[in-house]
């Protein structure tokens, strides 16, 4: 597959980013992250679409997302060599860029692993400096240990940092909680693994965790985070722009801005909810674009207002 990325075999200059240290190892000053939209809320509406809308709402990145039950069904064919150079073009037209991009899969099965080699050369062609994925089921502990050397092989190979994410639905992971994380990406010890720490996942995977007390302890060893708000009902948990749910999202921001130099994508599924087993269900139809636009806007405008009042702080403290 040709490429629009050069390869690297230097260790990776941008480690220092994942910590919240600069190069000296000293804490890093608060920073403006850069906001990423997930492309969720836009499943079943084309590409070029949701980019022009995703203009329209003055959003400046993508994570384009490519989940099994989560959004349209595709197969491996989404990552040709011809469908990238597709959304490469689609970015350029739009003034979109990529920095993140989302494609799960359980990493413990052993055909995965060729697939998403695949998934990561298509994620940085496209411009993404992260690929986000599961790590895999505690059942597959042992084909994920086997799988994990040519993943991190071709990370670096590629300049591409893998952020396992935890999951959202229920069943025993790899990464239950942010101390699995932790240990995991500790145990991996390699820069080109990090956590995308989700807090709208452990809502409904661990509902008697403090997601947002989990997501500041998994901060240190996170590339990356999505930024994602829930509402809990009988019915489960409906997916809602961020500060008008049940987590205190400008908590988890202010981390990101204070005690970190990484980035974070707001997280909107629309079209989807979780049933009170924590799976996921998807609606027969998607969602507006009147609807996602409203959405959206109000969850940049919330999400821009806690990194300003992050950025004000007089400390490095960050309030819970």
């Amino acid at each position: 597959m040709s490429t629009a990325y050069e390869t690297t075999t230097e260790a990776d200059p941008h480690a220092h980013l994942f910590w919240g240290l600069d190069r000296r190892g000293q804490p890093s000053p608060p920073h403006r992250p850069t906001i990423s939209i997930s492309a969720a809320p836009y499943d079943g509406h084309a590409v070029p679409v949701m980019l022009d809308s995703l203009a329209k709402c003055g959003a400046t990145h993508v994570e384009p997302a490519y989940i099994v039950n989560y959004t349209e069904p595709f197969d491996e064919s989404a990552f040709s060599e011809q469908h990238a150079a597709e959304w490469r073009r689609w970015l350029s037209e739009s003034g979109i860029a990529c920095e993140a991009f989302s494609a799960h899969v359980d990493l413990g099965v052993p055909e995965n692993a060729h697939a998403f080699l695949k998934r990561m050369d298509f994620a940085r062609s496209l411009g993404a400096r992260i690929i986000n994925t599961n790590a895999a089921i505690r059942a597959n502990a042992v084909g994920f240990q086997r799988n994990l050397p040519a993943l991190l092989k071709h990370a670096e190979a590629i300049g591409l940092v893998i952020g396992f994410e935890n999951p959202g639905d229920g069943r025993d992971s790899l990464i239950n909680t942010a101390e699995d994380g932790i240990e995991l990406i500790r145990r991996i010890d390699s820069p080109w693994a990090r956590l995308n720490y989700d807090a709208g996942n452990t809502v409904s995977h661990r509902p008697t965790v403090d997601a947002v007390a989990d997501g500041l302890l998994a901060m240190p060893v996170c590339g990356h985070t999505h930024i994602k708000d829930v509402r809990a009902s009988s019915a489960g948990w409906e997916f809602v722009p961020p500060g008008s749910g049940d987590i205190h999202c400008a908590t988890l921001i202010a981390a990101v801005v204070r005690e970190t130099n990484i980035d974070l994508s707001i997280e909107l599924p629309l079209r989807m909810r979780r049933g009170p087993e924590a799976q996921p269900i998807r609606a027969p139809t998607p969602v507006a674009l009147t609807t996602i636009e409203g959405s959206l806007r109000c969850s940049l405008a919330a999400v821009n207002q806690a990194i300003a009042m992050a950025l004000a702080l007089p400390s490095q403290n960050v309030p819970v």
